[in-house]
């Protein structure tokens, strides 16, 4: 009997920072690596949504590069996904204004992420990228026509609007496009910031304090663990309303340990804080050290990483074209004469 197709998840990350930082690893990148076994997984780079604010062209290609290494050096494996960056397969800026003429003004409008930057900012400091951001998600998504798609809770509404449009372009054009489904990854554990254990560790945190960057240096990094924020009690246990702090640091020991949280509380029964701290700062610094020596040693070899995106986006555009020529078909655009050399793909397929 033929294998059956494995379904295909889709996930990424903006390049906005110098470095990943331990929530990016084990909400995402880790969950990311699991996925590769029983999944047809694509992964990229989506520098054409870092565009959507104001940004500064070398530190855009920087954080790129970097943030492709250290994907791999965390584990996303070139030879077992589809990993490349979103501006090297121009499928998706095509797609997105297909996307962007059967959406409705009022339902982007309506959409949380801009509604909340704009009342940070101010409208004024808006740009029309930024508002047609959901669409652009839309069609990152509905290109490869993935069946699952891993993200958090503040993503939710993005992804029903990727499934409005899919639903709406197969009722007017014929069915086109496969309809995702949201997920949140069972495994993943919410890591909160050190400094402020109710907010969620973000490389927009108002202090650094509280981050732990997989590429600071080591010491640094325990240090920030030793000074992590717990409360005035002494006794080890998880409660995320009462003892916010011990709970992110068990939290945190828990992932990295694979220990079930119950077991560690039994194992600091009667111990102190700093003993928790430190074991906590053991095991991430355990963690970190391979991780920089990789990332290191594969941004030494720019042209070898450029060869891996290469191909990667090669691999996608021979998913993305027999989409966007089916798309172009059903709503009426001629395909050019010569240089079109992918055919469109039957309903639904990949």
């Amino acid at each position: 009997m033929a294998t059956p197709p494995r379904p295909r998840v889709l996930s990424g990350a903006q390049p906005s920072a110098d470095s990943l930082h331990l929530g990016n690893y084990i909400g995402a990148v880790r969950n990311w690596v699991r996925m590769q076994d029983d999944n047809d997984a694509i992964y990229f780079i989506p520098d054409l949504h870092a565009m959507t604010v104001e940004h500064d062209p070398a530190t855009l290609a920087d954080r790129t590069r970097r943030t492709v290494a250290q994907y791999i050096a965390g584990g996303v494996d070139p030879d077992r996904c589809t990993l490349f960056v979103q501006s090297h397969v121009p499928e998706h800026a095509e797609l997105a204004w297909v996307l962007n003429c059967i959406t409705g003004f009022g339902e982007a409008s309506r959409m949380t992420q801009f509604k909340d930057k704009t009342a940070r900012y101010g409208v004024d400091a808006a740009t029309v990228g930024l508002f047609a951001y959901p669409t652009l998600m839309a069609a990152d998504i509905l290109l490869y026509q993935a069946h699952r798609v891993p993200v958090g809770e503040d993503q939710r509404q993005h992804i029903e609007l990727t499934r409005n449009l899919a639903q709406r372009f197969n009722t007017r054009f014929g069915e086109t496009f496969v309809v995702p489904e949201g997920f949140i990854p069972p495994a993943s554990a919410k890591i909160y910031d050190l400094a402020n254990p109710t907010a969620k560790m973000s490389k927009s945190a108002a202090s650094p304090a509280g981050l732990i960057n997989l590429l600071d240096e080591p010491k640094v990094t325990a240090k920030k663990i030793r000074s992590a924020v717990t409360d005035n009690g002494t006794e080890i246990r998880f409660d995320r309303e009462a003892k916010p702090g011990v709970s992110n640091l068990l939290a945190i020991h828990s992932s990295l340990s694979g220990r079930g949280v119950d077991e560690l509380e039994q194992d600091y029964a009667g111990k102190m804080y700093g003993h928790l701290k430190v074991d906590v700062a053991d095991l991430v610094t355990a963690f970190v050290v391979p991780f920089r020596e990789r990332t290191t040693e594969l941004l030494a070899d720019p042209a070898e990483l450029d060869a891996i995106l290469a191909r990667g986006a090669e691999k996608a555009r021979e998913i993305a074209g027999r989409t966007l020529a089916a798309v172009y078909d059903r709503v009426g655009l001629l395909r050019p004469a010569r240089g079109w050399v992918r055919e469109p793909a039957a309903t639904g397929e990949s």
